[in-house]
């Protein structure tokens, strides 16, 4: 299932992988509506990253994460946020009141979603208006760093169909789950440098990596480390990366 896609990483999650930039937070609280007294659904919240950024406006967020590893995580790292609550509850099933959501935010777990099931619950707990954004941090496709990033993906990693980038390969999802199929795309620029642990850790943080008992675990950091020492100039190496979003309404 989905929702255990990532038990066992929580750690290495929570470690390497990147914020979002403050041009993509200012956007949501210059642009969106967004503001300190706003209560915001994080949905598939994972670990928290986004979550802190929202907490850090001001705003109240219900952090909404089935995988318990995922989860307890963000309650560890974000227990000094009187702001914060946590929910064991899916996409699909959030155990939100109807009616008692400003904005949905979901970063990096759309594409993991049922898209109209999801709209189904939204349409419940937001308020009237109410605005969901989804988000993604997406490696340039261009690249030929990222492009033989993936390359060794594909060789080492079975459950590997491409990099989360956004909805470019899956657009019907986000006609499905916008009212109407209308909603605003937004790109900022998020340029990641990485020393060689942090980017073994960004590439192990994924769902389908392998993990140390796997037999192709050794064969995939190996792979890795080349690709980082190829690249690599002063100790770093620097992932070409761009946020995406997409707002709009759901009903």
């Amino acid at each position: 299932m989905n929702t255990e896609k990532f038990s066992g990483k929580a750690n290495i999650y929570e470690k390497y992988r990147p914020e979002y930039p403050k041009a993509f937070i200012d956007y949501l609280y210059d642009s969106a509506g967004f503001n300190r007294t706003s209560t915001i659904a994080d949905v598939g919240a994972g670990t928290g990253i986004l979550t802190r950024q929202l907490l850090e406006k001001g705003s109240r967020v219900y952090g909404v994460e089935p995988n318990n590893d995922m989860r307890r995580m963000a309650e560890t790292k974000l227990a000094g946020f009187n702001n914060f609550y946590s929910v064991d509850g899916t996409a699909e099933n959030t155990r939100l009141d109807d009616r008692s959501i400003d904005f949905v935010t979901v970063a990096q777990a759309f594409h993991w979603f049922d898209a109209l099931a999801f709209q189904k619950e939204c349409m419940r707990i937001l308020k009237p208006g109410g605005l969901a954004v989804l988000v993604w941090n997406s490696r340039a496709a261009g690249s030929e760093l990222v492009m033989e990033n993936a390359e060794i993906c594909k060789k080492y990693c079975p459950d590997f169909t491409g990099f989360s980038g956004g909805m470019e390969e899956k657009p019907s999802d986000l006609s499905i789950f916008f009212k109407d199929g209308s909603y605003e795309t937004k790109q900022f620029d998020n340029k990641i440098s990485y020393d060689l642990e942090g980017f073994i850790g960004r590439n192990l943080s994924a769902s389908y990596a392998p993990n140390e008992k796997e037999t192709n675990y050794v064969k995939f950091v190996n792979a890795i480390t080349s690709l980082f020492d190829r690249y690599s100039v002063s100790g770093k190496v620097a992932v070409p990366n761009v946020t995406r979003c997409y707002s709009g309404k759901v009903q």
